[in-house]
């Protein structure tokens, strides 16, 4: 078997809450995930591997220890856990309907590596980032750290397909699916217009937003950005360059759908979508840029302009390879739902917004 395949494994094990088994340099960890693991009689586990953040919530970590959010802490309480506690302590969201219980106890976690690569493998699996260690469940599927590089790894990804797809804002457009083995997710790109080696495209990745992209929501500008993001590379395509549309699967930027609107139900308690996602123990950005990247070199796209009012996607980009010969600006109207998301663009994220 591959060693992506055994991270495709561990991944379907997870999102059915049977156990892994994660495998690190310094150790293992045999785990159940805290929210999807069946209610059965006699499940407990003296220890819970959750989130920095969720930890600092539990007064369990200073302000140092939780400055990387998704990262790993192991705890213990004066009684085993539950898989209804361990769902409490797990979930912000309920923080408000069920009060935190304790007294807790960060332990040190021997096996960092593996629990590392836990966190990040809930992330993938679109799962809240809590484990119960060692349960005696039996294990479903075994994982290494090295695995979890190997799934990564961008060269994985190949085109699948592609075909002519007119589209409302330019006829004259090209659809390209690309897909990795081992990964469910399925990647597009729009090429608008005649590719040439003479000009170079205008480029926009966007990352899938199910609420905006296909609900409308005015939480986000995902939507309006998209249909502006069509319609600027049709103008480009008349007057005759060409454009390249990313749509990246990687809804929530990373975190998932499910944990999106977690966050979303966060927001409605005043938080913002950055302190939402970190009170999740999840990145506030967890997109796969080197993703894109391995896109574009498929498409045999070497350099572009880049429809975007985020710098670091540049930067980004540009460690990657991807020449990056203008930024051109993407900024649409806000609405009094969005107003706050933007607004937290532009202050905590380094987003180039009025």
């Amino acid at each position: 078997m591959s060693e992506s395949r055994n991270v495709a494994r561990a991944l379907d094990a997870l999102r059915h809450g049977w156990a892994i088994r994660v495998t690190g340099a310094d150790g293992a960890l045999d785990l159940l995930p805290a929210e999807t693991a069946f209610a059965q009689p006699g499940i407990y586990a003296a220890r819970l591997l959750i989130s920095a953040a969720r930890a600092a919530t539990l007064k369990l970590a200073n302000q140092r220890d939780a400055a990387v959010p998704e990262a790993p802490v192991m705890i213990h309480g004066a009684e085993p856990f539950s898989l209804n506690s361990a769902r409490n302590l797990a979930d912000p969201a309920q923080d408000l309907g069920s009060p935190l219980r304790g007294p807790f106890k960060a332990d040190p976690i021997e096996a960092h590596d593996a629990a590392v690569a836990a966190m990040d493998m809930a992330r993938l699996a679109g799962i809240l980032p809590a484990f119960l260690v060692s349960t005696g469940v039996e294990i479903a599927a075994e994982v290494s750290t090295g695995d979890l590089v190997a799934f990564k790894d961008p060269l994985n990804l190949t085109i699948q397909a592609r075909a002519r797809l007119p589209v409302h804002a330019c006829e004259h457009a090209e659809i390209v699916a690309f897909r990795a083995r081992d990964d469910l997710r399925e990647h597009v790109a729009l090429v608008i217009g005649t590719q040439t080696s003479e000009r170079e495209p205008v480029v926009r990745l966007h990352s899938e937003c199910l609420t905006g992209d296909i609900l409308g929501s005015l939480k986000c500008d995902c939507g309006p950005q998209l249909d502006a993001a069509l319609a600027r590379m049709a103008e480009e395509a008349n007057a005759g360059g060409w454009g390249v549309l990313l749509y990246l699967r990687q809804e929530g930027r990373g975190i998932g759908l499910i944990n999106k609107l977690r966050a979303y139900e966060l927001q409605d308690q005043g938080f913002d979508t950055v302190d939402a996602n970190e009170r999740l123990g999840l990145p506030s950005e967890a997109r796969d840029f080197p993703v894109a990247a391995r896109m574009l070199d498929l498409l045999g796209v070497r350099s572009i302009r880049l429809l975007t009012n985020n710098p670091q996607k540049v930067a980004t980009l540009q460690a990657l390879g991807v020449e990056v010969t203008e930024r051109v600006a993407h900024q649409l109207p806000a609405n009094p739902h969005n107003q706050r998301y933007l607004d937290t663009k532009r202050d905590r994220t380094g987003h180039l917004l009025r």
